[in-house]
């Protein structure tokens, strides 16, 4: 039986990476050692995406989706398959918190920007909607197109006019949205750590000769134009996130600076947000999320560590956001994924799954 899809986002909802199980590491491994081909690699990550979509189906969620299982890193492995971008090994990582450098693999613009048809990422969601077999809502995560603003990406021989290549991403974005449509993508997601990175006091990762204000105007308009004639049954939806690397964070700062632009316009159909901790700041800036607009999914559940939060108290948070945004219009999960790249974060598939049954049933007890 289907899952009716009107009610994405779920009240009982996910981000989307999980903890890669330890067959897929050895896996990468051998094929990386030419000890096995790419098919017997992809067998042993599809084995591995049937036992956990049956996993999330038996704990109660409705929307599942295939832990990012094809992928080593959120983000990159989708950008890289776009014309005009290319993946490559930059001399530093990311530096996070504690000055922990992330592995080095990055992304950059070496021509003019395009969907590209075959891009492997349409093929790996057919075969997992086919898995998911109509017994859940199979969830779509791909970078935000406002990913590839960040400073080092855009070749500016190629785009001088930084509106130039807006237009271009906007287009490529438009075309991704309507290739996953064709393949059957009803709830998609667009992770974006970008426009999270604004609301920071010191814009990480953009030390750039844009103003925070032009920034800001600019992302809200590259979305909203990729959406403009979405078919009504795509479920859109942005996850803005702080960073997530091995239980890691890479920045801080509320969502006060970017509030009153992006989540009283950004015209997706929910925002997930991080607030499993002090960094998030406080519910005030949810005051701008238009009333019957977007559903707000609360991330007040970590995916950081394994320690289980206590239901009470997660149930006074979602209470306390119900003061700015209706509960009806809020939804629950964890701030970010489990395994935003293949290292993973720093606890058990066991705790993962403790976790997201949480929510389930906080969900039932909330909200029915």
């Amino acid at each position: 039986m289907s899952i009716t899809l009107t009610k994405a986002p779920f009240k009982a909802d996910q981000v989307g990476s999980l903890l890669r199980p330890e067959s897929i590491h050895q896996a990468r491994k051998e094929f990386k050692e030419g000890k096995i081909s790419a098919t017997q690699l992809r067998e042993v990550e599809t084995k591995e995406i049937k036992r956990i979509v049956d996993k999330q189906i038996e704990i109660g969620l409705n929307a599942v989706t295939d832990g990012e299982f094809r992928r080593r890193f959120w983000h990159t492995d989708f950008l890289e398959h776009l014309n005009g971008i290319e993946g490559y090994v930059p001399d530093i990582g990311y530096i996070f918190n504690g000055n922990e450098e992330t592995e080095r693999y990055n992304v950059r613009n070496t021509g003019k920007v395009s969907f590209n048809p075959e891009h492997p990422f349409i093929k790996d969601f057919i075969e997992f909607n086919e898995i998911v077999a109509g017994r859940a809502v199979a969830k779509q995560t791909i970078p935000s197109p406002n990913q590839l603003f960040n400073q080092g990406i855009i070749n500016e021989e190629i785009y001088p006019d930084i509106d130039e290549y807006a237009n271009d991403v906007i287009q490529t974005y438009r075309d991704a949205l309507h290739a996953f449509y064709e393949a059957g993508v009803r709830y998609l997601q667009f992770d974006d750590v970008y426009i999270a990175g604004l609301s920071s006091p010191d814009i990480p990762f953009n030390e750039g000769k844009y103003s925070r204000e032009k920034l800001i105007e600019l992302a809200l308009r590259v979305v909203n134009e990729v959406l403009e004639g979405k078919p009504d049954d795509l479920v859109v939806t942005t996850h803005l996130c702080r960073g997530n690397y091995r239980s890691n964070w890479a920045f801080e700062g509320s969502y006060d600076l970017i509030a009153s632009t992006l989540f009283a316009k950004e015209k997706v159909d929910g925002f997930f947000l991080e607030y499993d901790d002090e960094r998030s700041g406080d519910f005030k800036p949810l005051k701008h999320i238009p009333a019957g607009g977007a559903q707000v999914i609360l991330g007040v559940i970590t995916s950081k560590n394994g320690e289980l939060e206590d239901k009470e108290s997660i149930k006074a948070r979602i209470k306390e956001a119900s003061q700015y945004v209706p509960l009806d219009q809020l939804c629950l999960s964890t701030q970010c994924g489990f395994a935003s790249t293949h290292h993973g974060n720093k606890l058990t598939e066991e705790d993962q799954w403790n976790k997201l049954k949480f929510i389930v049933d906080i969900g039932k007890e909330i909200w029915g």
